[in-house]
């Protein structure tokens, strides 16, 4: 009879620990990338200027004169130019713990050659290649305990504290710029939901 007691003690006690356990783990509110963005940067870049790559027969002279106007079009597009540089942020995401799925970017390394600053971008082989994606679109991380990084192709889940804030930092193509900070809690290997 002792045991069977304990044994309902145990069960009463996990029973009541699950919803705790449960709400804990999901006080982390998941964004998708656009969620970053305001509205207006998103309508922006949703509907940007038409390019068109594909001018068969056409005379190369015409296709040089259609190339000038697309770019004139392009830089007359204010809203679109903006967006594409955007360091305006959504202020009510600030101080919200969050769950992003990102690539990481290194930028500083620990002597144990762990990864201590990065940032999370929204595909491979952001920052590294022109143009970068825009500043909203961007995520600073300072890890001091450090992330050994094994692969760059490697996606993530990212968790933490996100914050507004603006960060500039030289990378090899020039400067980049994010918008957000996150005080990063845990770094979980990416699988779909």
């Amino acid at each position: 009879m002792k045991i069977v007691h304990t044994l309902l003690k145990l069960i009463l006690c996990l029973a009541l620990a699950m919803p705790v356990l449960s709400v804990s783990a999901e006080s982390y509110k998941t964004l998708e990338w656009t969620d970053l963005m305001p509205q207006s940067d998103l309508d922006a870049l949703m509907n940007g200027p038409e390019i068109t790559h594909d001018t068969p027969e056409i005379p190369l002279d015409s296709q040089i004169s259609n190339q000038v106007r697309q770019a004139i079009e392009q830089a007359a597009d204010s809203a679109y130019q903006k967006a594409l540089v955007s360091t305006d942020v959504r202020p009510e995401l600030n101080e919200t713990k969050v769950r992003i799925p990102g690539f990481m970017v290194p930028l500083e390394f620990n002597d144990k050659q762990q990864v201590t600053e990065f940032f999370v971008v929204p595909y491979f082989g952001a920052c590294i290649h022109v143009p970068p994606p825009p500043p909203n679109q961007l995520i600073h991380v300072v890890y001091p305990k450090g992330f050994k990084l094994e692969d760059l192709y490697m996606p993530f889940w990212f968790q933490g504290v996100l914050n507004t804030s603006l960060f500039s930092k030289d990378v090899g193509t020039g400067k980049a710029v994010s918008a957000y900070s996150m005080q990063v809690a845990t770094i979980e290997d990416y699988e779909e939901e």
